[in-house]
């Protein structure tokens, strides 16, 4: 039985070096405003609806808002620490995502049914809470959900906030693994497509009973200095500990991260078990200023939803995303924005821009041209599925990118390719229970079936 001395070296410091993170959060928070200020922030934080888009930085403060960001991701550490599951790129995803999103719209109160009814649902199949942790923190993207229940009653519905979050949380696991087959690795929000066909549900049916849930736009503008040099320094800091802090050469780092460059990002690519975490690392770091640069030069405003659009790719950095596959979808959105009648100003279509990386696996597996493509389609679908659901998403992205994916592959394998397209076979919870290394696919490694004429032999 192996001692946690035997783990190697980058296993003893995950978890430390994730705490450091969330440290860096709870101060940066703590700098920006006086105690006070933070408590009354966080008191409105609990107590404000938070469907898309509300920025807890406009409604509560950055020293608040951050601060909130810091407890969901200490309490997320805490069950993932708790569950002594072997970390994987996975879990550095959970970790972008929920820091990110308690910027706006999560928070330390309204994830916690959630994370109940998954418990629920893995002792209903006598199975490890663990197994399961990754989809239940991620089905948070309903956490609107819980809230509207309780704060749109005045708290009388506070019964029924708590039951669906759980109903969510119980159901999430089994449908995130369907639809994760059916996306065939293209979408790497695979938990926001599963979110988004559960809102669709959800949501006529609580309007069918009189209830009136709306979209928000609580959009920040002030703020781009603090997330500019707080985001700035944690990429530099990332490329710099991937370089010369993990035991290994720089140039062999980098040959490294030249490899990783290489894969297609297709689901699942679990770069931590494929490359190590010192390209890893690097790769985070240069992820994260390509999306800081994406919204600087677009002159959009650095806030809540950008820093957590930004904060989200350096996570799937770990689990899909790179240079090579991002640069094109933003590009295709880019475009978007000079032929169609909405401008990369709008707070929405710079979050387009940061989560369309979703998209990453089909510049990376069919080309930049495709992802051009996929970006363009995905920058004029997601402007119009978040209103059917009234904001109820926060992975909006994640259920538009699904959309997307679904109809691109199919049609690229079968016309462009002459291939037979296929459901994909991986089991989805095979990411978390495996922990053995994995060997990198390349860009254009091929899983479907050769089309073969009818009189084929």
């Amino acid at each position: 039985m192996k001692t946690v001395s035997d783990k190697p070296k980058h296993r003893q410091l995950f978890f430390p070096c994730l705490w450091g993170f969330t440290l860096i959060l709870l101060f940066t928070g703590l700098l920006l405003d006086s105690p006070s200020h933070i408590l009354c922030g966080l008191h409105t934080i609990i107590f404000t609806e938070d469907a898309l888009i509300t920025d807890y930085v406009l409604v509560a403060g950055a020293g608040a808002a951050l601060v909130n960001s810091a407890l969901v991701t200490a309490i997320s550490i805490l069950f993932l620490q708790h569950c002594k599951e072997a970390p994987n790129g996975l879990t550095l995803v959970v970790i972008g995502l929920m820091s990110g999103f308690s910027l706006f719209g999560k928070n330390f109160v309204n994830i916690w049914p959630f994370l109940i009814g998954t418990r629920l649902y893995a002792a209903m199949r006598h199975e490890s809470f663990g197994k399961y942790l990754p989809t239940s923190l991620m089905s948070t993207a309903l956490a609107p959900i819980v809230s509207y229940f309780v704060l749109d009653n005045g708290g009388a519905a506070l019964p029924i906030g708590i039951l669906t979050g759980m109903l969510i949380g119980f159901i999430m696991p089994a449908l995130s693994a369907y639809t994760y087959k059916v996306q065939n690795g293209m979408n790497l929000y695979n938990v926001g497509f599963a979110s988004g066909l559960l809102a669709f549900l959800i949501v006529p049916v609580i309007s069918s009973f009189g209830a009136s849930p709306t979209t928000r736009y609580h959009w920040a503008t002030d703020s781009d200095r603090i997330f500019a040099v707080l985001l700035g320094s944690l990429c530099l800091l990332l490329i710099i500990s991937g370089l010369f802090c993990c035991c290994r050469s720089p140039k062999r780092v980098w040959l490294s991260y030249r490899a990783l460059l290489r894969t297609s990002g297709r689901a699942p690519s679990d770069y931590l078990r494929m490359f190590g975490p010192a390209p890893v690392l690097v790769n985070i770091g240069i992820n994260g200023l390509i999306g800081l640069a994406f919204i600087i030069l677009s002159g959009g405003n650095l806030n809540g939803p950008t820093a957590g659009g930004i904060l989200t790719i350096m996570g799937f950095s770990a689990f899909g995303k790179h240079a090579k596959n991002i640069l094109p979808i933003m590009g295709g959105v880019v475009l978007g924005s000079m032929m169609m009648q909405w401008s990369l100003a709008d707070g929405a279509v710079q979050l387009a821009g940061l989560f369309c990386t979703t998209l990453a696996p089909i510049a990376g597996y069919f080309g930049w041209s495709f992802g051009v493509l996929a970006g363009f389609l995905h920058s004029a679908v997601v402007l119009h599925t978040s209103s059917p659901v009234a904001g109820m998403n926060l992975y909006n992205n994640g259920f538009s990118g699904g959309l997307v994916a679904i109809v691109l592959y199919a049609l690229l394998i079968a016309i462009v390719q002459h291939r037979r397209p296929e459901i994909q076979n991986e089991d989805y919870f095979d990411i978390v229970e495996n922990d053995n290394p994995s060997v990198p696919r390349t860009a254009f490694h091929m899983t479907e079936q050769v089309d073969q004429p009818d009189d084929a032999p």
